[in-house]
């Protein structure tokens, strides 16, 4: 009986957790008037997670929160509008293919279809590379990307996860203040986790030294 409710306690305990780091999410990405608090609440989002999977122990989850918003505000943001006008360019050139016909739509399609892909793969991954590796803004797009192509099989599977909670979550908007963020960051995370670690024994096999550009 003690070992269950311990277990039933512990439970309690990281659903009230994943609660609480979900509901600061959506707080500070509103208090940033969404424009300019989604990338920044995100990022901390998708380090306390990554904390956690990493079993780093006693993470204060206010204080590591509110330190990485106002630490990678700015970058943040920049890698978000970098973002968003790669979507718009990329809305606008679908746009232009519909109001095309015949061969000429066909000619202007596939290679249109090969970029939107590009740029799901390195959506999905962005946020995991992000908060893992200190890096300039581009070098996290390019990377995301080559991450997203060579793993692709991983990139699918996310897809899947991701849009499996998304549909429980539709089917369930109560749940959505409470774990929608927290619940996607953590499949993207643990996948990106996954492929983090199969990178660096690669690495590691060919380089004796550690990568550097690894964050604490």
């Amino acid at each position: 009986m003690q070992i269950t409710l311990s277990k039933l306690f512990s439970i309690c305990e990281w659903i009230m957790k994943l609660a609480y780091v979900n509901l600061l999410w959506l707080l500070f990405t509103v208090a940033g008037l969404a424009v300019f608090g989604f990338m920044p609440a995100t990022v901390s989002l998708f380090t306390i997670v990554r904390k956690w999977q990493m079993k780093q122990a006693e993470v204060t989850v206010w204080n590591t929160f509110i330190s990485i918003y106002k630490k990678e505000f700015i970058k943040s943001n920049l890698l978000g509008f970098n973002l968003i006008i790669w979507a718009g360019i990329i809305l606008l050139d679908w746009h232009f293919v519909n109001g095309l016909e015949g061969s000429m739509q066909m000619v202007f399609f596939v290679p249109l279809l090969i970029i939107s892909v590009l740029y799901f793969c390195t959506l999905m991954h962005i946020f995991p590379v992000y908060v893992h590796y200190d890096l300039r803004v581009t070098e996290y797009i390019k990377n995301s990307c080559l991450l997203g192509i060579l793993h692709l099989h991983i990139t699918l599977i996310l897809t899947v996860s991701a849009g499996s909670i998304i549909f429980v979550l539709l089917y369930s908007p109560a749940f959505i203040p409470f774990f929608s963020a927290v619940s996607i960051s953590w499949i993207l995370m643990y996948g990106g986790m996954y492929n983090f670690r199969k990178i660096e024994e690669r690495y590691i096999h060919r380089n004796p030294e550690p990568i550097s550009d690894i964050r604490a």
